[in-house]
């Protein structure tokens, strides 16, 4: 059995981490709005999704978005 890989270094980076804690202040005082519709955020994953789009925007070191699993086709030629 293999051994798992450690991954070297930080994922986030410090002004990653400050983003998202002035988004959870935000969220908790209730004055977080959503980017789109404008609607109040009352998830915390959604206020932290919120966080770290505005870090990457911003530059810090934030891993990349996972994006959607692709689905295999169901038909397969044979």
């Amino acid at each position: 059995m293999p051994a798992k890989k450690k991954s070297s270094g930080t994922k986030y980076s410090a002004g990653a981490s400050k983003k998202v804690e002035k988004v959870m202040r935000e969220k908790n005082s209730g004055t977080l709005k959503s980017g789109r519709s404008g609607k109040k955020v009352t998830s915390r994953k959604q206020a932290i999704a919120i966080g770290l789009s505005e870090a990457r925007k911003a530059g810090a070191k934030v891993p990349a978005k996972k994006s959607a699993a692709k689905k295999s086709s169901a038909k397969k030629s044979s």
